[in-house]
């Protein structure tokens, strides 16, 4: 009878075990896959929160979001702010390999932070626009900037770039790719095992890649990106004489960053010689912001 009991106890103990053995396994291998989704809704939400923000405070008319008011662009900011931070998580989440926690965490907050910063001074540096602000110029040098009295106000709005193109950008932007990087640590395989990009990422690698290049351009961070991405080409050369290799997810990464350092590549040779841009951005880190060239070149045309 005791026999008989003890059998059962041990055969029910070793069905549990076995049923938390396959349970943790079709985790580890939902992790393994690509994660088409969430490289989806980065990408969509990017292009449409963060490169669509100031095109769409240009469609919109000016009645509908009077200048003492938020803009729609400063919703999509806000929007941004809250979505951005949590695929982020979602991302290191998945990640087949446990990643550093309180790194993470404080990436985040950090993260938060700078993007609220960026949307108050973006948000008051679109309104300077429609009053006639060019984005090719620096703040002394803007026509409407000349005029103010007293000139001491001069000061307070290169406060506010500052705030805006430089603190901002940078706790919005290390952060952000210091994220990108620790979950990049996290996508290696051994080579055996080595995988491949499926057709839904090779479809997200373009436009992922093009919104990387307006990351990298507009936000004025080609050091941070390069940094990045040797970062990632070290990881890639060390993982490999460990006998591994990126998964699936790790090459949609690297690939999206090599195909975007092609991209910065093409767009400064094509603005090389220009005087304008060459006066605003002088030195050898020479990365025009496409908003300077659309208030240079375009806004005129129009």
């Amino acid at each position: 009878m005791q026999t008989a009991r003890r059998r059962r106890f041990n055969d029910l103990t070793f069905d549990t075990q076995t049923e938390n053995s396959a349970s943790e396994n079709m985790t580890q291998k939902k992790k393994a896959d690509f994660h088409s989704d969430l490289w989806l809704y980065l990408t969509l939400q990017n292009w449409i929160l963060d490169f669509g923000r100031p095109i769409v405070m240009i469609m919109l008319p000016l009645q509908w979001f009077p200048l003492n008011k938020p803009s729609a662009g400063d919703y999509f900011h806000m929007a941004y702010n809250v979505i951005t931070p949590f695929l982020m998580l979602r991302l290191i989440e998945r990640s087949p390999r446990a990643l550093p926690g309180s790194a993470v965490y404080l990436c985040i907050i950090t993260f938060v932070m700078g993007a609220s910063i960026h949307l108050v001074g973006d948000s008051i540096n679109h309104r300077l626009i429609l009053s006639g602000y060019q984005l090719h110029l620096s703040v002394r040098d803007n026509p409407i900037m000349r005029e103010l009295q007293p000139a001491t106000l001069i000061d307070s709005f290169e406060l506010l770039y500052y705030y805006d193109e430089h603190l901002g950008h940078l706790m919005w932007y290390i952060p952000f790719f210091t994220i990108l990087f620790i979950y990049f640590t996290g996508c290696f395989t051994e080579m055996k095992e080595q995988k491949k990009i499926p057709v839904s990422g090779q479809l997200l690698l373009a436009p992922s890649a093009l919104y990387y290049w307006y990351l990298v351009t507009e936000g004025q961070i080609t050091g941070l990106f390069l940094v990045t991405f040797f970062a990632m080409v070290a990881m890639v050369i060390q993982q490999r004489y460990k006998g591994f290799s990126p998964d699936s997810n790790g090459l949609f990464l690297f690939y999206t960053f090599c195909l975007t350092g092609l991209l910065v590549t093409l767009w400064v040779v094509c603005l090389w010689n220009d005087p304008v841009l060459r006066n605003k951005y002088p030195g050898l880190m020479y990365v025009p912001e496409p908003w300077a060239y659309y208030t240079l070149h375009i806004k005129k045309i129009h």
